[in-house]
């Protein structure tokens, strides 16, 4: 079975476990860079993108991480851990000042359809699968392409909300809100770590 890693620091961990095993993955969860080392993607999932920078670099995980990305390892951001990997950060309302990863040519508008009370629910359609996927928007940040190179997999009417750049995607919403595997298997399939479904 392949391993997948999860950063395990804070947020929605055990929900894209849950997925994971579900699709049939070893699941790791990645606290240090020693963990780093077995699996053969990594998900950075939701929470709140300044304390994950934080804890990552409190536990010497952002320079592994960013190495890993740049050489072409499989990463995939949702909500929070999009944020992370975007090279620029804003919000709609003020600027902000935030540290990321950097990988992705993106820019990320924090909080850009609303605070907590604004979640919402949307039927999406994605590139790479036949039937909506029902999006789970809470906080979600807006996905903002700066080069050509960035794929957009989704949109929302106010704009990207699923981008893939080489080893990088990224999602404004949390896949692993519902019991629809079908974003993650198609991450796994696209980088060859689950074996396509036909």
């Amino acid at each position: 079975m392949p391993t997948v890693g999860v950063l395990a620091l804070q947020g929605g961990v055990a929900e894209h476990i849950s997925i994971l095993t579900e699709l049939g993955c070893d699941v790791n969860e990645v606290r240090t860079p020693d963990e780093l080392e077995s699996i053969s993607a990594i998900i950075l999932p939701g929470g709140e993108s300044t304390t994950l920078i934080s804890l990552m670099n409190r536990w010497e995980l952002t320079r592994p991480l960013m190495a890993m990305g740049e050489a072409g390892f499989p990463i995939f951001g949702t909500c929070a851990g999009a944020v992370l990997l975007s090279k620029e950060i804003d919000e709609k309302e003020h600027e902000v000042k935030q540290s990321s990863l950097g990988l992705a040519d993106v820019k990320a508008v924090r909080n850009y359809f609303g605070r907590q009370t604004s979640s919402f629910v949307e039927s999406i359609d994605v590139t790479g699968l036949c039937e909506p996927f029902i999006g789970v928007f809470i906080r979600a940040p807006l996905l903002l392409p700066l080069s050509g190179s960035v794929e957009v997999l989704s949109s929302v009417e106010d704009g990207p909300v699923l981008l893939r750049q080489n080893n990088l995607w990224l999602s404004s919403f949390h896949p692993e809100l519902t019991p629809d595997s079908r974003i993650h298997r198609l991450f796994l399939e696209h980088h060859g770590i689950l074996k396509g479904s036909g």
